[in-house]
């Protein structure tokens, strides 16, 4: 009995192991299945994801050479560089467009303080009364050279590197833009699909017409075109690049103007009263102030002259802008040479007198009154008009009247006059010397008196319109204040003592104007730099540059599947309208063919049994 319990058990626990094998065989078997899956789901993922990498390289290949724009390059570390990879990275760095642009505004800011700042190059004077005032930051000033910013080293320094940076920057794009032009549109991806743009349709026409007639198509629309493989090739849109190489090109033009009128210049300025038959000649002597460029040679200034022989100002007399200037006109006779004939002109604000190359503009005016001054024999010293300067928009007037030789006092000995005059064209009547009008309605002429020395023999320059009290004596009046005297014209002033006498004539006050002379080359480069740096800027931002692809096959029912895509450089609601316009017009000549699947889903429809009817239908 032992014996036999004892196989019962043993092939009990036989069945178990055999069982546990088997379960243990199973799920070796499972497990290895799920490996192959997982193998087969990587294959799978590993070749989409090569799929989808080959898809972009060939979206990128139909993408390149929309922008002339430079790749950007990784930037190597320090350590790597030597030399030559040091000053290689500094001219990739520098003919960059982002540095371009950079100094574009750094020059913007540097020429900030040359608008707030007095500048020797226009008016010296003022730069010494900065100077004279400010006696801390004025030498500071000096030492940065902002008195000087347009010729200042800091300044040339960034207008030279932005000269070599958009040079740098052009030359490489102008030779890709050329070879771009040479070249054709690259041939379509594999998978129109995936561009941004894209449609289809089946059409009965052969594939060979549909290309031919896509092709027409895109050639009547300007669209650079040809056939590769088996699709239409297009690109269109040429005129952004050219217009961004055109707008830096006239930067550079815009640059290389400014820079020779800065070296070749001349400018100065010229005050010539109303009748003076002298008038102005073109020398250097003639000025009353001249700066020039570095370059300038006096030797060139063009031997023009002339005369000012009217000059006619109009003024509103009622309303809110009384006394506002309505018109200034000064008529003048110039000659462009030496025996040249006379030739009469006008010349108004804004439109100057254009002769030889240079302009001449009228910039401001004012009033000469006529003097006469006799010594105590009762000799005329002096007569004439003086120029007074305006120092408010109703014209009141100061200067100087000063008689330097022929008088002498009553004892006979030589002595020099000076007079402070203050004029006022329309005077109010009482209160301070004002005028309230700018026409000479009421002129009145306050003279105050002084004698001794001018100055004028001192070698050391002077300013005419204002005397030098400190080295003269004033006349005293019986209250023993300084004498001074409102005149209205045919009054006199007597000096006391028996000096002498001021008059102030009567008749017309003569009027001055004052013309600044220019002459700046490179002003018609800077012109056409600047029409061209717009239209080049504008054909930049609104011309988009595209590429459309039209491929027609024959599908695997022997019908044409007809797919078009378009790709832009940048993302535009255009390009969709334009690729379903071209769509629209390909129609004709590639009529729809009617879907397959909508065919056969027609025809399980019909094939269907009665019961699913209602279904169907729902």
């Amino acid at each position: 009995m032992g014996n036999t319990d004892t196989q019962p058990g043993r092939g009990r626990a036989a069945a178990g192991d055999g069982e546990e094998a088997a379960d243990t065989a199973v799920g070796t078997a499972d497990a290895t299945a799920g490996a192959a899956d997982a193998a087969v789901d990587d294959d799978t993922a590993a070749s989409a994801r090569t799929q989808d990498e080959a898809d972009a390289r060939e979206i990128g290949a139909a993408g390149s050479q929309l922008s002339t724009a430079p790749r950007e390059e990784p930037l190597i570390s320090g350590p790597t560089l030597g030399p030559v990879g040091w000053v290689r990275w500094f001219w990739r760095q520098l003919t960059s467009m982002r540095i371009a642009l950079l100094l574009l505004l750094l020059l913007s800011l540097a020429a900030i303080p040359g608008s707030l700042i007095p500048q020797a190059s226009a008016d010296q004077n003022k730069v010494d009364t900065f100077m004279a005032d400010h006696t801390t930051l004025g030498p500071v000033y000096d030492k940065l050279q902002l008195f000087h910013v347009y010729s200042s080293v800091w300044f040339s320094a960034i207008y030279i590197l932005l000269f070599i940076s958009l040079i740098g920057c052009i030359i490489p794009r102008s030779w890709q833009f050329v070879g771009q032009l040479r070249g054709r549109p690259p041939g379509a991806p594999r998978r129109l699909t995936r561009l941004p743009a894209y449609t289809t349709w089946r059409t009965r026409t052969e594939p060979e017409a549909v290309r031919e007639a896509a092709l027409a198509v895109l050639r009547r629309r300007r669209f650079r075109a040809h056939v590769v493989g088996d699709a239409v090739a297009a690109e269109k849109g040429y005129l952004r690049e050219a217009g961004n190489l055109v707008f830096h090109v006239a930067l550079i033009v815009m640059l290389l103007a400014f820079a020779s009128g800065s070296l070749f210049k001349s400018e100065g300025g010229k005050l010539i009263m109303e009748g003076d038959q002298d008038g102005f000649s073109n020398t250097l002597s003639q000025y009353d102030d001249f700066t020039s460029g570095p370059l300038f040679d006096t030797a060139n200034l063009a031997p023009f002259s002339f005369s000012l022989d009217d000059f006619v100002g109009t003024y509103e007399r009622s309303g809110p802008e009384v006394g506002t200037a309505r018109t200034f006109q000064a008529d003048i006779h110039y000659s462009e040479g030496p025996g040249d004939k006379d030739h009469k002109a006008v010349i108004k604000e804004n439109h100057p007198l254009k002769v030889e190359g240079s302009n001449v503009y009228l910039i401001s005016h004012g009033y000469a009154p006529s003097v006469t001054v006799r010594d105590g024999r009762g000799k005329v010293v002096f007569h004439g008009n003086t120029p007074l300067l305006p120092f408010d928009k109703n014209l009141s007037s100061s200067g100087a009247i000063k008689v330097m030789d022929g008088y002498r006092d009553k004892d006979g000995k030589k002595d020099q006059l000076g007079f402070a005059a203050l004029f006022v064209p329309t005077f109010g009547g009482k209160g301070q010397m004002l005028s309230q009008f700018p026409a000479p309605d009421f002129p009145v002429l306050n003279i105050g008196a002084y004698h001794g020395d001018l100055g004028v023999d001192s070698g050391i320059p002077q300013n005419v319109y204002q005397l030098n009290t400190k080295t003269l004596k004033p006349f005293k009046d019986s209250k023993g204040q300084i004498l001074k005297q409102s005149l209205l014209p045919g009054e006199t002033l007597k000096l006391p003592g028996g000096a002498g006498s001021l008059t102030f004539d009567k008749g017309p006050i003569k009027e001055w104007a004052s013309f600044q002379i220019t002459h700046q080359p490179g002003e018609l480069w800077a012109l056409g730099g600047a029409v061209a740096a717009i239209l080049g800027l504008a054909g930049s931002l609104f011309i988009q540059r595209r590429r459309v692809w039209v491929r027609a096959v024959e599908g695997p029912d022997g019908v044409t599947v007809l797919e078009m895509a378009g790709l832009g450089r940048s993302e535009s609601a255009k390009l969709p309208e334009e690729l379903g316009d071209l769509a629209v017009t390909l129609i004709p000549e590639a009529p729809p063919a009617p879907d397959p699947d909508a065919d056969d889903a027609g025809e399980a429809s019909a094939a269907a049994p009665a019961e699913h009817a209602e279904g169907a239908q729902k």
